[in-house]
């Protein structure tokens, strides 16, 4: 098998990829580890449940502040959580298990490739649904920055609305135990548009409302 072939194994997903037994290990992970862990330690508060739409047409989109926070997305949710990983972390053996058993997959950041919107498309057709982070990686400076249109370029290619979530406090629990409160706000549903500018606009001023953070536009 070629190096080129390896790498489209972790990138492309087909639904059946998604199964049961995938879902019980997320959940054990997430559910039932993590979530204890987020409620005991760090006192996690969760509102706007009734926004999340009961098909799976739908992205979830959320700001990035912790390592924490692939987990707590997945945490809350009543469903699977696919999210793309760099292709990069899946090189190393033991994350590349880890990562399949998750059920990410790797995704170039440069640039959304054929495979990515397959496996999208893929995932709308299991009770799983898809998660990314607009920012690319973690953000700390307190604001709402350096969002990228591929998120909302992806939800026009896959006819997907954007579920926004806004996440505070992930960032001082990771560092400092029983301080401080994880809160996670979910917004009401972006509808699926074909202007990607009013998607990115949308969103990161729902962000900016769920969680007091400043939206800086790109």
């Amino acid at each position: 098998m070629t190096t080129e072939n390896k790498k489209n194994n972790y990138s492309y997903r087909k639904p059946d990829f998604y199964n049961r037994w995938r879902r019980i290990f997320l959940f054990i992970i997430t559910h039932i580890f993590y979530m204890i862990r987020f409620k005991l330690v760090y006192r996690l508060e969760v509102y706007g449940r009734e926004n999340i739409p009961k098909d799976n047409n739908f992205i979830i989109a959320s700001n990035h502040l912790s390592t924490l926070d692939p987990p707590l997305i997945c945490a809350v949710m009543d469903r699977g959580v696919a999210y793309m990983a760099k292709k990069e972390l899946f090189e190393n053996p033991f994350m590349r298990w880890w990562l399949n058993w998750l059920g990410a997959f790797a995704v170039d950041r440069e640039k959304l490739g054929v495979s990515t919107i397959k496996t999208v498309m893929g995932i709308k057709k299991t009770k799983w649904v898809l998660g990314i982070f607009p920012q690319g990686t973690r953000q700390l400076d307190g604001n709402i920055t350096n969002v990228t249109k591929g998120f909302a370029s992806l939800a026009k290619s896959t006819k997907c609305g954007i579920l926004p979530i806004g996440i505070t406090g992930t960032e001082e629990a990771k560092r400092i135990p029983f301080s401080g409160k994880i809160i996670v706000r979910i917004g009401e549903l972006i509808p699926c548009s074909d202007d990607v500018n009013e998607i990115v606009e949308k969103w990161g001023n729902s962000i900016e409302q769920l969680t007091g953070l400043k939206y800086i536009p790109a």
